[in-house]
């Protein structure tokens, strides 16, 4: 085997990258026009948190039916269904006039951008070796820090020239771009005309090795049967206690700048900027430490795992955000974004452990499962904790305890996490169905 049988899988991996950009792109225009929203709809906080919900519960179900689907339509047109109705739907949010539509809207966003994960880890497994799947997924998965950059960088001057409801169709539209790359430049390898021989051979230097690689194209598998795998729960468990953290930095990390430090409209941009642009370096590096691990004679699961240790531990000194943030706003800000940036090297590795698991015919459904699971985690700590906790300790006028809670919980979930993942799969094998 050459050892560089060709590059053309990263030309894929570049096309998923845009799109999980364009996609979180779109979900975070609602957290940097927070007071926009608040002054026309008079909303309060709760308010706020009931539309955050409505997207996180859409997004849940959409991520079950949305691997199912990705798995029976293939990634080709499975992925470009899912982002064409993700971004209509994110350009809808201009047209809506009341709290109910705008409800409405936000629910389909999270309905279709549900598609996006299951797809992106589908189409790894089928154009990556193992090995390099985690950088392949760190990589595409950076583009969740890019969206989250470029959305401080334009939203808030978008609307502050031409107003809020241009800043959904602006963003919205890029989608349409990818679009039209996607039908351009994607096939599955074993119809891909630009794909060489011994690129290909490379791809699929595992499967002579994988025996759970070989489900045929007729065989279904249900989901009741994925439950019934330790691995599933293994997944899932990670997922439902690590995602709420990230979608808690993405929704009321404006807010947290401007009740501490009362930044508000352009005044949040460079420093929420900053913290994804320190998490996009944690994203690509936490796909490169398990591959550097495997490539120096590690198993792979060992590889993973002790990666995700490290990341786990990197996570709990946001705890002291609050009390560095009394000293100088930045260090706040830079501590944040090295928690940022160990959980997205944290996810980078627990999306691929779906792939090192399981058959590629399945990956999507795993990956929609786990996924709904976090999505789920997100849902109930928005409702158990950010809706009734910021709403109560906002009236008493002491907002501050509210966050210290929120950057405890932040520090010890990924421990907590990996312990359960560690003790349900504490050996690594494949699944065979």
């Amino acid at each position: 085997m050459k050892d560089k049988p060709g590059n053309y899988r990263w030309v894929i991996c570049s096309l998923i990258f845009f799109a999980t950009t364009v996609n979180y792109l779109d979900r975070a225009v609602i957290s940097l026009l927070k007071s926009d929203l608040t002054k026309d709809f008079k909303w309060d906080d709760g308010d706020y948190a009931n539309v955050e919900i409505a997207f996180k519960v859409a997004y849940s179900f959409g991520l079950l039916f949305a691997g199912r689907l990705i798995d029976r339509l293939g990634t080709k047109m499975g992925y470009f269904f899912s982002t064409f109705l993700w971004s209509v739907s994110a350009v809808c949010h201009a047209f809506t006039s009341s709290t109910l539509s705008f409800g409405v809207v936000r629910s389909a966003l999270g309905l279709s951008e549900a598609g996006n994960f299951p797809a992106a880890i589908k189409t790894v497994a089928e154009w990556f070796p193992k090995k390099e799947r985690a950088l392949a997924t760190g990589i595409f998965n950076s583009g969740a820090n890019i969206g989250a950059i470029i959305a401080p960088l334009t939203v808030p001057f978008i609307a502050v020239t031409w107003g809020w409801r241009w800043a959904f169709v602006i963003t919205g539209s890029v989608g349409f771009i990818w679009l039209v790359l996607w039908l351009i430049y994607y096939e599955i390898p074993a119809r891909q005309k630009r794909l060489s021989k011994e690129e290909l051979a490379y791809i699929n230097s595992d499967d002579a090795h994988d025996q759970a690689d070989k489900l045929t194209d007729n065989e279904k598998i249900s989901w009741g049967k994925l439950l019934t795998y330790k691995q599933t729960w293994a997944f899932s468990i990670g997922k439902f206690l690590t995602d709420p953290i990230w979608w808690f930095y993405l929704f009321w990390l404006p807010d947290f700048l401007e009740s501490e430090y009362g930044l508000k409209g352009t005044a949040i941009a460079i420093p929420v900027a900053l913290v994804y642009t320190i998490s996009t370096f944690g994203s690509v590096f936490g796909g490169y430490l398990p591959k550097y691990l495997i490539d120096h004679n590690w198993t792979v699961f060992k590889a993973r795992k002790t990666s995700m240790l490290i990341y786990a531990f990197a996570v709990v000194p946001i705890v002291f955000a609050q009390v560095l943030g009394s000293i100088n706003m930045w260090l706040a800000v830079i501590i944040i974004g090295l928690a940022a940036s160990a959980h997205q090297a944290w996810s980078a590795n627990i999306f691929t452990t779906a792939s090192d698991m399981f058959p590629k015919k399945v990956v999507g459904s795993i990956t929609g499962i786990g996924g709904m699971f976090g999505s789920i985690g997100s849902v109930l700590l928005s409702l158990l904790v950010q809706k009734k906790m910021f709403v109560h300790y906002r009236a008493i006028h002491h907002i501050e305890t509210a966050y210290y809670i929120m950057f405890f919980v932040c520090g010890s979930a990924y421990l907590l996490a990996w312990l359960i993942m560690h003790f349900l799969i504490p050996k690594m094998r494949p699944v065979e169905i």
